[in-house]
Parts: structure tokens; C-alpha cells; sequence
């Protein structure tokens, strides 16, 4: 009979997406992992379980595959390790050759990373710095809403971060290219892994300093100041865009 050391959190990865039987991460036995011939990995712990991951099975029925996103009312702490692992595997992916060499790479769980077969160089993933900010005038918050979002949902702004740029810095000029609007007070709230593909947001508070809102049509279709009371579809729960806006907007 199994003991709860034998059942482990199985995060098997696709194409950048995860197998979620009955919507949700699967428990599944070690000896049901091996019988089932798949390679996995160990890449965290939640609570009394560790968490493997398991990259390109054929096994499981492809309808049963979903995006990340599909679990985000899940524990953050288990939520972030199912990141891991899908940028695990856009690391696999996007980094299968050597940039000193040129030779093939492969992963090396020790790491992880991957490993060049020839001259050993190791590539770590590349996780890409954003910024995410919510910026406040008096008890209005400023929202906007990209042209990605189809079903009208608005959202704090967000940015990568350049070159030789400070994440304050960032902040200032991702506001004023998107909207026209200067900010002050900048001051860091809380971080979160994002694996869309492979980022970390940085997520900050910001006052309004002075401008009117004219928004970068190329990047937004509209932003505009919101009362608490009067908010339009927000982000959803589980992302640190929510959380901003919870943090300005107690009821949202």
C-alpha cells in the first residue's frame, strides 16, 4: 500500500500547457509514473507532497491539457511551482542550442538548466523583468484594457523592463508611454512568477503626478480613472494584477 511519500503532484507539460484531469493538478502515484514509462523530475515541495515534472508525454488524452491560467484559484505557492514547470519547458524548448558552440544542449535536473554536450556551458532559463503598477489619483485607480483582452477586461499597466534601466525607472516610463500620465511615489508591493512564457512581474504602487490620460493606441484601446464603487471587469483572481487592485480597491 502507498504512503503519502509515494504520491506526488504531477505537472506534465505540453506545448505550454499542463495535463488537468478534472480541471485541476493530479495526484498520481511514483509507481503509476513508472509504469507509465515517463521520465519526471522533482522540482518542489507543497505541504506533504513533491511536485514533479514530466515534459512532452504522449500518454494522456490531449483534451485533458489546459493553460496555466486555468489554474490560478489554486494555493499561489503550488501555483508557481506548475510555472516552473511550464518554463521549464520553454527552456527546453527555446534553449536546445549552445550559444558559445553551437552544439546541442541538454537538461540537467541538478540545476536545472541546460548543459552543453560539448563544452559543458550551463544556460540557465531566462526569465524576463517586468513591472506592474497601480497608479492612484485621490481614491481613483487607473485602468486600461489591451487589445488581447476580448471580453472588455481592464488592467493595471505592465512593462519590461530595458537595458541599464532601475525597476523605478520602468515604472515612470511605462506609465507615461501608455497613457501620457506622470507618476510619483513609487513604491515596490509585491513580486510574482509568470510563466507567459517565462517572466517575473514586479509589482509596484505609484501616485499621480500630473498629465491627462492619452493613451498609446498601439499598445491599448482605452484607459481611464476608476472609482472603487464604479470598476469594470477586473483581472481575475490569482494574479498579482488582482492583487494590486485589491490592495487600492478593498471591495473589488
Amino acid at each position: 500500500m502507498s504512503n503519502q511519500n509515494d504520491v506526488v503532484y504531477l505537472c506534465c507539460v505540453t506545448g505550454g500547457k499542463l495535463w488537468q484531469p478534472d480541471h485541476s493538478l493530479p495526484l498520481i502515484s511514483i509507481r503509476k509514473i513508472e509504469e507509465l514509462r515517463l521520465t519526471s523530475y522533482e522540482i518542489g515541495h507543497y505541504r506533504n507532497h513533491a511536485v514533479h515534472v514530466v515534459f512532452g508525454a504522449d500518454v494522456f488524452d490531449s483534451k485533458d491539457y489546459e493553460t496555466l491560467r486555468a489554474l490560478l484559484s489554486m494555493p499561489a505557492e503550488l501555483f508557481a511551482l506548475a510555472g516552473k514547470a511550464v518554463q521549464l519547458e520553454y527552456m527546453r524548448n527555446s534553449q536546445r542550442f549552445c550559444a558559445s558552440c553551437a552544439s546541442e544542449n541538454h537538461f540537467d535536473a541538478t540545476h536545472p538548466a541546460m548543459v552543453c554536450s560539448s563544452c559543458q556551458t550551463v544556460h540557465y532559463p531566462r526569465v524576463s523583468p517586468c513591472i506592474i503598477v497601480a497608479v492612484t489619483r485621490g481614491n481613483q485607480i487607473l485602468l486600461a484594457h489591451h487589445p488581447r483582452h476580448k471580453e472588455g477586461m481592464y488592467t493595471v499597466l505592465a512593462g519590461f523592463v530595458e537595458a541599464g534601466e532601475t525597476l523605478e525607472q520602468c515604472v515612470a516610463r511605462e506609465v507615461e508611454e501608455e497613457t501620457g500620465i506622470k507618476v510619483k511615489n513609487i513604491r515596490y508591493f509585491e513580486s510574482q512568477p509568470w510563466a507567459f512564457p517565462s517572466n517575473l512581474m514586479m509589482g509596484f504602487l505609484a501616485e499621480y503626478e500630473s498629465g491627462e490620460i492619452n493613451p498609446d493606441y498601439e499598445e491599448l484601446t482605452d484607459a481611464q480613472w476608476f472609482l472603487p464603487d464604479a470598476l469594470p471587469l477586473v483581472a481575475p483572481k490569482g494574479t498579482i494584477a488582482r492583487r494590486l487592485i485589491e490592495a487600492v480597491c478593498p471591495s473589488a
